[in-house]
Order: C-alpha cells, then sequence, then structure tokens
C-alpha cells in the first residue's frame, strides 16, 4: 500500500513551483518520479468572450466617444476661435502656440498643433493611456482641422463674443463629458498630471487649474487682450461646469441620515410611501449614552421633501442630516451593468 501511494508537494515547494520553477501546462514530477502539482494555462480563460453585445457596445462606446469629440472640436472651432478667446488644455496651448507661429508667418493649424503636442507627451509618459485616449486625440485633431477647413472665418454665428465663447463653452464640456462616459480621455493636462505624478505627489485637480491658468495667461504674449484672459477663464469654468452636471447631474441624490427613537414606524413609512430602501445603522449618543439606530436613506433628490415630511409627522424632534450623493447605482438607480 505504501508503495503504491503518491505523495503530494509540500506547501513551500507548491509556492517555489508556482513562482516560476516549473514550466506552465505540464505536470510537475519530484526526481522520485511520484506525481505532483498540475499547473494549467488559464490566459485564455481570461481573455473576454467576442459576442454580438460586446461587438455593439464597443462600437457604440467609439462612435459617442467620436460625436463627443466632434462636439469638443465644433465649440473651439465655431464658438471660441471666432470670439477671439482661449481656453486651458492642449487645444488651449495650441491656440496661443499657432497665433506665435503666425505672427512670424508660420501657419499650422490648430489640429496639427494639438496632434504633436499629445505625440510628445504619450511619448513622455510611455503610451500607458490606452488606446480610447490616443483614438480621442486623433478625432480631436482631425476634427478640428475639419472645421477650421469647412466653418467660414469670422463670427459667422452672428452672436455676442461672450455668449459665443459660454456656447463654446457648453459645447466642448458635453464633448468632453461623452468622451469621459465612455472610459476615453481628451490627453493634454491629463498627460500632463500623469508626467507631474511620476516625480511629486500633486493634487490631480491642481495640476490642471495651475496648468489651464497659465496657458490662458500665456496668451498675453501673444498680443491677446487681457478681455481674451477673462474669456478664456469663463470658458474654463462653463466647461467645467458642464461636464460635472452631465457627468454627475442625472445620477445626483441625496443621502438622508434620520436620528431618531421611532426609527421602527420611521423605516416603515418611508419603505411604504416613497418605497426606497432603508439601512439602520447602530448607534449611540455620546452625551446621553443612549443607544439608538440611525435610519439611512438614499433617495432622489426630489424625494428629500417627502422624507421631511414624515420626519415632521413622525418625530418632531429627530436629528436629520441631507448630504448631496454624486453617483448612485444599485436597483432603484442607474443599473451597475450599464455604467
Amino acid at each position: 500500500m505504501l508503495g503504491k501511494a503518491k505523495f503530494l508537494l509540500p506547501l513551500w515547494k507548491i509556492k517555489k513551483t508556482i513562482s516560476g520553477k516549473m514550466p506552465r501546462g505540464r505536470i510537475a514530477k519530484r526526481q522520485n518520479g511520484c506525481q505532483g502539482v498540475v499547473l494549467r494555462n488559464n490566459r485564455s480563460s481570461m481573455k473576454p468572450k467576442i459576442t454580438l453585445d460586446f461587438v455593439w457596445k464597443t462600437i457604440k462606446e467609439y462612435f459617442l466617444m467620436f460625436f463627443g469629440m466632434m462636439l469638443y472640436s465644433f465649440g473651439w472651432i465655431g464658438c471660441i476661435l471666432p470670439a477671439n478667446g482661449v481656453g486651458g488644455g492642449a487645444a488651449g496651448l495650441s491656440l496661443v502656440l499657432c497665433t506665435a507661429l503666425e505672427n512670424i508667418g508660420i501657419q499650422i493649424q490648430i489640429g496639427t498643433m494639438v496632434f504633436l503636442i499629445n505625440a510628445v507627451l504619450l511619448i513622455i509618459v510611455g503610451w500607458n493611456f490606452g488606446i480610447k485616449t490616443i483614438y480621442c486625440v486623433l478625432v480631436i485633431s482631425v476634427g478640428m482641422n475639419f472645421w477650421q477647413d469647412v466653418l467660414p472665418e469670422g463670427n459667422f454665428l452672428g452672436i455676442d463674443n461672450l455668449l459665443a465663447i459660454v456656447m463654446g463653452g457648453i459645447l466642448a464640456g458635453a464633448g468632453i463629458a461623452l468622451c469621459f462616459s465612455q472610459g476615453g480621455s481628451t490627453g493634454g493636462t491629463d498627460i500632463v498630471a500623469m508626467i507631474i505624478n511620476k516625480y511629486r505627489t500633486i493634487s490631480y485637480g491642481k495640476i490642471l487649474i495651475y496648468s489651464d491658468f497659465v496657458i490662458i495667461a500665456s496668451s498675453l504674449l501673444v498680443d491677446k487682450g487681457i478681455s481674451t484672459v477673462i474669456y478664456g477663464y469663463v470658458m474654463t469654468a462653463v466647461v467645467g461646469y458642464t461636464v460635472d452636471m452631465i457627468m454627475a447631474g442625472s445620477q445626483q441624490s441625496s443621502q438622508v441620515l434620520i436620528v431618531t427613537h421611532d426609527y421602527e414606524k420611521m423605516a416603515d413609512a418611508i419603505a411604504q410611501n416613497i418605497h426606497r430602501g432603508v439601512t439602520l445603522i447602530e448607534s449611540q449618543g455620546w452625551y446621553s449614552k443612549e443607544h439608538s439606530k440611525i435610519v439611512m436613506v438614499v433617495c432622489r433628490k426630489s424625494e428629500t421633501a417627502m422624507i421631511l415630511k414624515f420626519v415632521k409627522t413622525i418625530d418632531p424632534d429627530a436629528f436629520m442630516t441631507v448630504g448631496s450623493v454624486m453617483g448612485v447605482y444599485g436597483k432603484g438607480f442607474q443599473a451597475i451593468n450599464k455604467v
């Protein structure tokens, strides 16, 4: 019986084998001929299955990114440029550089300059931003050159410069939000932030703000007036607000925390009338030392007033806080599998 027994490798040898001592996909055998641990190459199981839904989702993502970047390009070429405006990011820097080169007699289209700037940044960072970023950069570059060739020169919209700047910021922000929602990136200062964070730990938001501030202010060096700088800061604010509203506005909800002794009655009233899930959290008042439960509800902002009405009716002495939640995913809200 002992001669026929098969011995398994000890745990430390299994770890040693897994770390690279044994070829993948083969049976590891000890020198005495006993069978050991079987390791299989499971790389193929990690690959995503190419299904019709997967193909359709990919096509949809790239189409939305294309539409968003064309919208972004039109906002710049059709609205901001004719209004003598400027902005941040690679597009704003390209506009400043193109103006500087134009002053010495060199003509380069803005889209071409955007491509050159992003190409240099991507080479520095090592092309780690993914295919979607490269795709978006290419669409921006081609789109800007396309709109610059097709659209008439000057303020063809016939509106006030400030209104044109606001409109351009809204269009550019909507395009960026579409790109972000599909996992893309417009490059530019995003790549700059990644490069800086390689060497120093600085807040991503601070890098974007500082870089945009410097780019817009640098337009003064190429004979742009103070009004151009002001337009640039207005445009940057409009873009940021538009991106936030589109990205988080539709998912904005409220998280309500209610401290009350009538937590059971409060939870029943919310669940039965507003049809929202309720979570009870164990709590203790530090001053009173009394144990109780906090009623937590996540709901739409429009439903917050209804909850406040129930709190007034059931327990006027309750303590209630309402906080904004930027994104809520799950049953009753946006489905996680559709994010």
